[in-house]
């Protein structure tokens, strides 16, 4: 692992500088053709921001990727195997940044945009990276190809979505997109896979200088958002990498960890969080893809929290579940146990805070029907 810390390294330093200088070019470019993310009823903003920032992170990735791959093959006197598969990758990730791209400009029609992301998503079992092992998953282990196939891209398809519907209030889908990321250098490194380890640095340097714009950047200066193309392209790369991991790990001796667990346990948060927004909406009667305030930095919010306390709470939420299920891992808990205390747990989590809303709103009613005497 030590060997690789200086590409390492360097990717993610290329990342974050090319991020970086690549940052203000859209905002001026965001000025002048009037691309902002207006404030309305739902938004927690109040003042339009620039909303392309995440057209940032695939050029920069894609340049981090390139510079330091070279560095490694020149040094170790290897030369790269690449498979035509690579290419159909490149595509997939094309699509869903280009979607992306094209909903924060046009503002895409839902449904429009739920066809294309599936056809960019069809890439990875394209590729043969699918997930046709659920290693006792609700008793499940080999699956056929019929189900593997239409199972994964659903599992791509539900990160990429979660990922884009968490990010509404400032630092969320960067933050947990920094928490995988750091996770998968980490996990990559220890397998010694050079190219996705180089994969995740790069795009963890290119996030993280994004953040500092989105969280630190003055309203009307150098704060901006990252946008469709950002989110989606995020939830893609995760994806990939998740499901790359579950597949080596499943011919690794390296680990007793159950392969599903370190991708499941990232992803808790942002997909039970969509799941239950969708299931809320649907059970009111209203569309799946309607936007509302219902997501759980909404609920943050309404339970007092400010922006960025709501922002600490959900990120420390995503490493006690990660940790937690670590832990229930090493006492030998299957993992279907893991998933049932988990959503019992999440549930909770919503049960003490919808109660501190309905305590802190019947407070505020009493304070405005006290008559005060003159």
């Amino acid at each position: 692992m030590s060997s690789y810390w200086p590409y390492i390294l360097l990717a993610f330093v290329i990342g974050s500088i090319a991020t970086a200088v690549t940052i203000p070019l859209i905002i001026a470019f965001c000025r002048k053709f009037g691309y902002f993310d207006q404030p309305n009823q739902r938004k927690v903003h109040k003042a339009a921001i620039p909303r392309l920032g995440g057209m940032a992170f695939l050029p920069s990735l894609a340049l981090s990727f390139a510079v330091t791959m070279l560095v490694y093959f020149s040094q170790t006197m290897t030369y790269p195997d690449f498979h035509y598969t690579s290419a159909l990758m490149v595509i997939g990730a094309a699509i869903v940044f280009v979607v992306g791209g094209m909903d924060d400009l046009l503002d895409l029609p839902a449904n429009l945009k739920f066809v294309i992301l599936a056809i960019g998503s069809l890439a990875l079992p394209i590729c043969n990276l699918t997930l046709d092992n659920m290693h006792g998953f609700f008793g499940l282990y080999a699956l056929p190809l019929w189900i593997a196939y239409p199972l994964t891209v659903l599992v791509i398809m539900t990160i990429v979505n979660a990922i884009n519907l968490i990010d509404g209030i400032d630092g969320l889908a960067s933050g947990i997109s920094v928490i995988c990321l750091a996770v998968f250098v980490y996990l990559y490194a220890d397998m010694r896979n050079i190219v996705f380890v180089v994969m995740s640095a790069a795009l963890l340097g290119s996030v993280l200088a994004f953040m500092g714009f989105n969280l630190f950047g003055k309203v009307g200066k150098m704060k901006i958002f990252m946008g469709d193309a950002g989110s989606l392209i995020l939830g893609y790369v995760l994806a990939y990498l998740a499901i790359k991991y579950m597949m080596v790990t499943e011919q690794d001796i390296y680990t007793d960890i159950n392969p599903i667990l370190i991708p499941y346990s990232l992803f808790i948060v942002p997909v039970f969080d969509l799941v239950r927004v969708a299931f809320t909406r649907l059970a009111a009667g209203e569309p799946m893809f309607h936007a509302d305030q219902r997501h759980i930095h909404h609920i943050m919010m309404r339970c007092g929290l400010t922006m960025h306390q709501a922002l600490a709470a959900i990120l420390g939420l995503v490493v006690f579940f990660i940790f937690g299920n670590l832990l229930l891992d090493d006492m030998h808990v299957p993992i279907t146990i893991i998933f049932f205390i988990d959503i019992a747990l999440y549930l909770m989590f919503f049960v003490v805070a919808f109660v501190v809303i309905d305590r802190k709103e019947s407070f505020r009613e009493l304070m405005d029907s006290e008559v005060i005497p003159f």
